[in-house]
């Protein structure tokens, strides 16, 4: 693979860093970081060489959860479209989710989507095998170093995928040595909102977006995360929570111990950081997600917590639907939207409108994912790391538009909405894969691997 990438080096970038912004030049050789220094001279004639002048040079973005679809659903999305995706917007590397056709829940299903990926994923990938209530002797097999994740929905799922029996979960907390990652919304509380809705409302046909923060309400949140909380510090289990979305919810982390010495963390989605109820009216089913959109005041307190170390990473819940499922009455409308080609751009733009630097969210969106889960010589600009790179004009605003997304759903709920930086170019260990809006040269993206230290 060596002989065929070429040598770029990137001159007068400034790099966004491991805490720090500084002007360097950067050689990429050999799929490789081979070099930063304040100033590097091209050995010959064949190195490529790209003027980062007034541009932001990052480590690609690792997101940690998303839904691509492959296999099953692939009329709303797949590995190839969404990788697509992903890298022009400045995501290098992946985690997918277990709820496919059929679910992942099984090591032989689980390889078969890393066979997919290594054929046609432009980023990198690895994938979390599902939990159920019957399948703890495969968990327990998974290893470390190739599988991302164990997965539990202790929420709505489909399937086999809800892992609503309290002896199972707390089997899987105590006897599975991996990490552990969850979807929490107590499930009965919710359904005890849905039908007090139906009946307030006079109908589930009268039942709108507007209604889903009040079904899969602060409470549904609270209570099971907080139980699955509880039980992980019982249990010493290293364990993160999906896409927290309540203030209350904040409470349950703690903020004051690096991330290296957490087994708790928790992570916020994109989504939940920039809309709130109130976007609803203009929206509909668009931002329709679980957890919900909830409420300026947890929208800001999420915004809060990416400051005081309660969040330790930003991802996306990427989850394509087709604008004609979307378009269904709210109560028939799925859940999910697809978000991956816009999130550094929007992470950006929120941390610009709010003063927060740049520097916390790459660590946010790229080194830490990287640390959590132990992702080896990715997430950072380190000499000898793989060359995951991503060059970002801060000044070139861009408008969001449904034809330039590269989704295969092909719509946005940032339509319209204007960007101050976008992605100019992206690597993929070392080959350039997006540059000016058009992908180039082929799939580049590689299995990752995980050195967990535990």
């Amino acid at each position: 693979m060596s002989d065929t990438i070429p040598t770029y080096l990137i001159k007068n970038a400034r790099l966004v860093n491991e805490g720090r912004s500084y002007e360097a030049d950067v050689l990429l050789s050999g799929g490789r970081i081979e070099r930063i220094d304040d100033s590097i001279s091209p050995k010959n004639n064949s190195v490529q060489i790209i003027d980062g002048g007034g541009k932001l040079l990052i480590p690609g973005v690792i997101d940690t959860q998303v839904h691509f679809r492959e296999p099953g659903l692939t009329h709303k999305a797949d590995l190839t479209t969404e990788s697509m995706a992903a890298v022009a917007g400045g995501v290098t590397s992946y985690v997918e989710q277990p709820n496919t056709v059929p679910a992942a829940t099984t090591l032989e299903l689980l390889e078969a989507k890393f066979a997919r990926a290594a054929e046609v994923s432009w980023a990198n990938y690895s994938f979390s095998l599902g939990a159920s209530n019957t399948n703890l002797e495969e968990l327990k097999r998974a290893s470390k170093r190739d599988v991302a994740a164990i997965k539990m929905f202790l929420g709505s799922s489909t399937g086999d995928l809800l892992v609503d029996d309290p002896t199972s979960v707390e089997r899987i907390f105590r006897e599975v040595d991996h990490q552990l990652i969850a979807h929490c919304e107590d499930e009965p509380t919710m359904r005890a909102n849905l039908e007090r809705l139906i009946e307030e409302r006079g109908g589930r046909e009268h039942l709108t977006a507007a209604d889903h923060p009040l079904i899969r309400s602060e409470e549904a949140c609270y209570l099971s995360s907080s139980r699955a909380v509880a039980l992980a510090r019982e249990t010493g289990a290293h364990f993160h929570v999906y896409h927290v979305s309540t203030a209350k919810e904040l409470d349950l982390f703690d903020g004051e111990i690096p991330l290296t010495e957490k087994k708790i963390t928790a992570e916020a989605c994109v989504h939940h950081l920039w809309f709130s109820d109130a976007d609803y009216a203009e929206l509909g089913n668009r931002i329709k997600w679980n957890p919900a959109v909830k409420t300026a005041a947890d929208r800001d307190a999420l915004r809060s917590a990416l400051l005081d170390g309660r969040i330790d990473v930003v991802a996306t819940d990427h989850a394509p639907h087709t604008l004609e499922e979307k378009q269904r009455p709210y109560i028939d409308a799925p859940s999910g939207g697809p978000l991956i080609q816009n999130s550094l751009p929007a992470m950006l733009e929120l941390a610009r409108r709010l003063d927060i630097d740049y520097a916390r969210i790459i660590e946010l969106m790229c080194h830490q994912p990287a640390q959590l889960f132990g992702i080896q010589e990715r997430g950072f600009l380190r000499e000898g790391y793989h060359a995951d790179v991503v060059l970002v004009d801060p000044h070139r605003p861009y408008t969001v538009h449904a034809s330039e997304m590269f989704t295969k759903c092909g719509w946005s709920p940032f339509e319209g909405r204007t960007f101050a930086a976008r992605v100019n170019q992206t690597w993929v260990n070392g080959s350039v894969v997006y540059r000016d809006g058009k992908h180039r040269n082929a799939p580049a993206g590689q299995r990752l691997i995980f050195d967990r230290g535990w």
